[in-house]
């Protein structure tokens, strides 16, 4: 298989994981000049993130929208990041020196600040 290829793969998976919450899933239509566009949904994660050597946890709020071909946008904690990558069913993103992973699959949490801190945690969806 050839690495687009095993791109698209990927991406669909990515989507049918936000998709499987697409009950809590808050949709907008989107129209334009007349005809109807793609229907973008948002899925919203709380994620529990253990911090440590400090030992301490925060709550992180991770938005994700999307639509039937890709991710569209990622917010944490209300911030909209600079730029995110896809890879499989991993969002990788960081927002000042924390390198975030977000998995939607396992629906999991996993940063560090550059070697100084790191944690992980479980995410669930609001």
């Amino acid at each position: 298989m050839n690495a687009l290829r095993l791109q698209a793969l990927g991406m669909v998976a990515l989507v049918a994981a936000l998709a499987s919450g697409a009950a809590t899933a808050q949709g907008k239509a989107t129209k334009g000049a007349g005809k109807e566009k793609d229907v973008e949904q948002q899925v919203t994660l709380l994620c529990e993130a253990a911090y440590q050597p400090a030992r301490t946890t925060w709550t992180r709020t991770v938005r994700i929208g999307y639509d039937k071909k890709r991710v569209r946008s990622v917010l944490i904690d209300g911030v909209p990041v600079y730029s995110f990558s896809v890879q499989d069913t991993l969002i990788v993103t960081a927002v000042d020196n924390e390198r975030i992973q977000i998995d939607t699959a396992a629906q999991t949490w996993t940063s560090d600040f550059r070697g100084q801190a790191t944690a992980q945690g479980r995410c669930e969806r609001s």
